[in-house]
């Protein structure tokens, strides 16, 4: 068992649970801030591709970056079912624009298992682990990962200015 599902020890932890394509992943609910609609995003240039622009949260500038397009998955899609998780890290906040939004999902830390050498479309320096719930496998996404301090900083600071 790796280090990051020991930290889970043996009580339950609740996760989110989204849907990328046919993917469906899930990340701390911790993190979560509030879900919205995919709405209001402006562009700003010299952004990497994945980061669609940035929308206002009650005055505050906030990134926002399409979670597709940082995994290198199929192409993206944006429908009414489309939505912006927006993520406080450390005190940075982030919007990350996923497909759908599915359950909240408590899980124990031995309903976790290590990941498999070929799994999805994403690179899987991302990801903790994954877990079968009623026959699905959801792949839980270490979030943090997806942004480097300094990566995160650099965007948040270049979206302000």
């Amino acid at each position: 068992m790796n280090t990051e599902i020991a930290k889970l020890d043996s009580f339950k932890n609740e996760f989110l649970s989204f849907q990328l394509g046919e993917e469906e992943f899930c990340l701390e609910i911790l993190k979560v801030q509030e879900i919205r609609g995919y709405a209001g995003v402006t562009s700003i240039a010299n952004m990497p591709d994945y980061i669609k622009g940035v929308a206002n949260l009650r005055g505050e500038v906030v990134p926002i970056l399409d979670l597709r397009i940082k995994l290198q998955c199929e192409q993206v899609e944006y429908n009414e079912f489309t939505v912006v998780i927006i993520l406080n890290l450390g005190g940075h906040h982030l919007g990350i624009v996923v497909d759908g939004v599915s359950d909240v999902i408590a899980l124990n830390a031995d309903q976790i298992k290590d990941l498999p050498e070929m799994l999805s479309c994403i690179d899987t320096r991302f990801m903790t682990g994954v877990a079968i719930i009623d026959s699905q496998t959801v792949v839980l996404l270490d979030i943090e990962k997806l942004l480097n301090k300094d990566e995160l900083d650099a965007v948040v600071n270049q979206s302000v200015h």
